[in-house]
């Protein structure tokens, strides 16, 4: 076996380590109530992208609907969005942030413009080829373990 399969190997477990460990730090985003990452992240998508409906926003994360409507329940019981009807659409509702969502939303672009340590400006110096490659890899990941979860099933 290659050297360089051992330190991939070892750089994924420890990717997947630090990712578990982020989802279960909950923060504070400039508001008073600790937000969970998958909180924060659909105030992100709501906050990004104006007039999606709880379909819309199933879609774009690619998960149920019945799980978004899960997660912003929570979000409203906070306080964070609210729905109200699609003026094109009455048998549909438009997710949005309230006030303290917003707040929220903006505090959690600061944190990743001043904590991501210049990766973004990393990912955007890289050459069409090399994310060509980045994207491979990860797809090939991301197939490896949904074939690794469904043959535990």
């Amino acid at each position: 076996m290659k050297p360089e399969l051992l330190t991939i190997h070892g750089k994924f477990q420890s990717l997947l380590k630090l990712t578990i460990a982020l989802d279960r730090s909950p923060k504070r985003f400039g508001t008073d109530e600790l937000l969970t990452h998958s909180e924060i992240h659909l105030i992100e998508i709501i906050g990004s992208n104006e007039g999606l409906s709880v379909t819309d926003i199933g879609k774009a994360l690619g998960v149920t609907k019945g799980a978004v409507s899960q997660n912003l329940k929570k979000l409203e019981d906070k306080q964070y969005t609210d729905k109200s009807p699609d003026p094109e659409n009455r048998s549909r509702s438009i997710v949005g942030l309230t006030a303290k969502g917003w707040t929220a939303y903006w505090a959690h672009k600061h944190w990743h413009e001043t904590m991501d340590g210049g990766f973004a400006q990393y990912i955007n110096d890289l050459s069409d080829d090399e994310l060509s490659i980045i994207i491979a890899f990860l797809e090939r990941t991301e197939d490896f373990l949904q074939r690794r979860i469904r043959s535990l099933e």
